[in-house]
């Protein structure tokens, strides 16, 4: 009986130590990712991932309990649960056996491009407790962004720069990018380049700015034109993307204006107002503004219209220079002999600059006013006078031709009475000097 008892206890002792060898816990519970979206995680949006729980020990487990513990940047969705239960798990399962949970979290909004570790708890019925530590990668966004800064208008047949900034908006880097423009009119065209520019690397949250040198077609209509423009960027896995924008440039806008002094007439003061610009001047007004030195009879200003690019238009007014009269080198001498001819002569050579006021609407609908300063030539006003002893200023030229007549009919009247002594009366020859004589005397009294 003894022998029989000891058989039957040698036989139970393997089971026994066999069942406790055997009994398995959490710690035979397997966490793995099947899928993750977005994949990889993007900072500041939600990303969902779908465990696979797996059972590989020798025993049935019941009410498996799976816990996340986020941590940055990973943290909980509001109204998600971080907890997640099963049931039941079969012993010895295979991956087709293997139970599923889902866990979302929120990932921050700051974070930088890299690889985070979440930590997965699972506890059994038991109370056994077992971690598992997931790698979870989060990339930046692939952003970009381009601003064009420096123009908003440019003018025809002019170089002009023109910058546009690229933005990296995301949080990943960016290489290897193109960023090119077009005018599908043609009117706008780059200068000393093609269209394309190329960016090698773009860190994120960081700007470069790229330059152009464009013009105008010279014979294009003003307005406002559209620019393409095309960004492609390359992201971290080598993927191209195209990122497609417009901006509006306007072509037109301000002239200038060249003016001359034109004419002198009786005080009125003519002026040649010329259109040197690219663009046409609409309602131009041209003005005298009041200045020291000169002031303006009747009306000081004058609407004169449209003035196309190259045009011109003659603006009259009547000015005089205060002090003198009139426009410098317009005054004459007055009684008085040689010191008004001087005064007026030092009058004249005063500051003979007058302002002028060109008023005009541009081809954008701006109204615009430029200033300019005309030179008043007096080559063609100044009159040289020169004042005699006693009387009007020119007479000294007339005095002296009536001097040489008088001094001719005195000779001939006392050569008419010398002859008559000497050789008595020849009627053809005193008839011929007393006619001169009578000529002299005649033109003496005049």
């Amino acid at each position: 009986m003894k022998r029989m008892l000891l058989f039957i206890l040698l036989i139970l002792s393997p089971i026994a130590h066999a069942s406790a060898a055997t009994y398995v816990d959490a710690s035979g519970i397997s966490v793995d990712i099947i899928s993750q979206t977005p994949n990889p995680a993007r900072p500041g949006e939600t990303v969902e991932l779908t465990l696979s729980v797996q059972n590989f020990g020798n025993e049935d487990l019941k009410n498996i309990v799976i816990t996340a513990q986020p941590e940055y940047p990973f943290s909980q969705v509001d109204g998600e649960s971080l907890t997640k239960t099963i049931s039941y798990l079969n012993a010895r399962q295979d991956d087709d056996d293997a139970a599923t949970a889902k866990l979302k979290f929120k990932v921050a909004s700051d974070a930088s491009a890299g690889t985070y570790e979440l930590d997965i708890v699972t506890t059994d019925s038991s109370g056994a407790t077992k971690t598992t530590t997931l790698e979870l990668e989060v990339r930046g966004k692939d952003y970009a962004q381009v601003v064009t800064i420096s123009k908003s208008r440019i003018d025809f047949a002019t170089e002009e720069q023109l910058d546009f900034v690229v933005t990296n908006t995301g949080s990943s880097p960016l290489k290897n990018m193109k960023i090119s423009w077009e005018d599908p009119t043609g009117t706008i065209l780059p200068a000393y380049s093609d269209n394309t520019k190329y960016i090698s690397y773009l860190a994120a949250n960081e700007s470069v700015t790229v330059s152009y040198i464009i013009m105008a077609d010279v014979n294009a209509d003003p307005g406002l034109y559209q620019l393409d423009i095309n960004l492609e960027v390359e992201d971290y896995n080598s993927n191209i993307s195209t990122i497609s924008t417009t901006a509006g440039l306007f072509v037109g806008g301000g002239t200038d204006f060249d003016v001359a002094f034109s004419d002198n007439s009786d005080g009125e003061v003519s002026f040649s107002i010329a259109n040197i610009g690219n663009n046409e001047a609409y309602s131009v007004k041209v003005s005298i503004p009041e200045q020291d030195g000169y002031t303006v009879s009747g009306s000081s200003s004058t609407i004169v219209g449209n003035l196309e690019k190259g045009d011109y238009t003659i603006a009259s007014f009547t000015v005089s220079q205060q002090g003198a009269g009139g426009i410098p080198g317009s005054a004459s001498a007055g009684p008085g002999g040689n010191a008004a001819a001087s005064a007026a002569s030092t009058n004249s050579t005063t500051s003979n600059n007058l302002q002028v006021l060109i008023e005009y609407t541009d081809s954008a609908g701006q109204r615009n006013t430029v200033e300019k300063s005309v030179k008043l030539s007096q080559s063609g006003t100044t009159t040289t006078a020169t004042a005699g002893q006693g009387g009007m200023p020119g007479q000294s030229s007339s005095s002296s031709n009536y001097v040489y007549i008088l001094v001719v009919a005195v000779l001939a009247s006392g050569y008419v009475m010398y002859y008559r002594r000497k050789h008595g009366e020849n009627p053809a020859i005193i008839k011929k000097l007393g006619s001169l004589a009578h000529h002299g005397k005649k033109k003496e009294g005049n």
